[in-house]
């Protein structure tokens, strides 16, 4: 039985890609490779250009590969362009995923694993952030991410479609191995940002708010490793696999660091005393967000194993330094 993965050749989906092969996995690759790259999918994976919305495309893949379980991935992800188009994201992340479930439901497909993200808690009332606090999205992005928990949780019950819903924290850090990492171009991702700077892919680079209620004035988050966030989702499979109820988890390791925590990290990493300008806050960024994870490793067997800051930057760094070869 086959695993369609949907945004395969992104930054995360490429991840998972390279993992289940690993695992002897049987994949196929869903991606419009607006952000994703051909070239991050491994040699042999069959790779599918289209969208997760074409139901006619899905039904034949899901038919013809006998898909018994989709990892959903493909979606627009960054918080202030929601704000700018919230039609476009509410198209791509919410009414193309209601598409991908439906195909899921009438093609038998077993299994479903969904991308989410902490941006669905909005700026929570306290930290660390169980599953079970209040939703409330500050942006389109998270509201996007929200409306397809719903539907997904909805067409679960009515339909025994079992699924686990991955609530991500700030992803970062690229394969060990440096096989894929962040590769888009312009990405808003604070690390890749960091260390683009750091490496003199930018000229410099802003720090959005400085007077935030925290101890340095800028906003705090919780980063987890692309590997481990990886590793998260090959649990949840083995978990729906072995007969485990639906359910909703926090992908996160439970401490924050700030803006000025990271800058300072890639700083001492790099060995470059960068140019950073500090302005005013961005619309849609929540004070702190830092997850109480500990369901996902009680129910899933989750062990993480990079939960380190340094190493999330070292390896970032590692990419960027090998991505500049690739696209030069």
């Amino acid at each position: 039985m086959t695993i369609l993965v949907t945004g395969g050749a992104g930054y995360i989906g490429s991840h998972m890609i390279h993992a289940l092969i690993d695992a002897g996995e049987a994949v196929i690759v869903l991606d419009n490779l607006s952000a994703g790259f051909k070239w991050a999918i491994p040699v042999g994976v069959p790779l599918m250009v289209g969208e997760t919305g074409d139901q006619a495309l899905v039904a034949r893949l899901i038919a013809e590969q006998e898909v018994s379980a989709i990892i959903h991935f493909a979606a627009s992800i960054v918080v202030p362009d929601s704000v700018a188009d919230p039609l476009g994201y509410y198209r791509n992340n919410t009414v193309n995923s209601r598409a991908l479930i439906e195909c899921a439901v009438k093609g038998g497909v077993k299994h479903f694993i969904f991308s989410s993200t902490a941006a669905v808690y909005g700026n929570p009332a306290k930290v660390p952030i169980s599953e079970d606090d209040p939703v409330a999205p500050m942006s389109p992005y998270g509201s996007s991410k929200l409306m397809t928990e719903i539907m997904l949780r909805d067409a679960g019950l009515a339909h025994g479609l079992d699924y686990v819903i991955l609530r991500y924290f700030n992803v970062a850090g690229a394969d060990p191995q440096l096989r894929t990492g962040q590769s888009t171009r312009g990405a808003t991702h604070l690390i890749k940002v960091a260390v683009e700077t750091a490496l003199g892919k930018r000229a410099k680079m802003d720090v959005f708010g400085t007077d935030y209620p925290t101890p340095d004035g800028t906003c705090i988050r919780d980063y987890i490793h692309v590997a481990d966030l990886v590793q998260a989702h090959c649990d949840a499979l083995a978990y729906l696999r072995s007969g485990g109820r639906s359910v909703t988890l926090n992908c996160g390791y439970g401490r924050g660091f700030s803006v000025l925590d990271v800058i300072d990290a890639v700083k001492r990493a790099s060995g470059v005393d960068f140019r950073v300008d500090r302005g005013g806050p961005r619309p849609g960024d929540p004070v702190q967000i830092v997850a109480q994870a500990e369901r996902a490793r009680e129910l899933l067997g989750w062990r993480p194993q990079f939960d380190d800051l340094v190493t999330i930057v070292t390896h970032a760094l590692a990419w960027e330094r090998k991505l500049g070869t690739l696209q030069n």
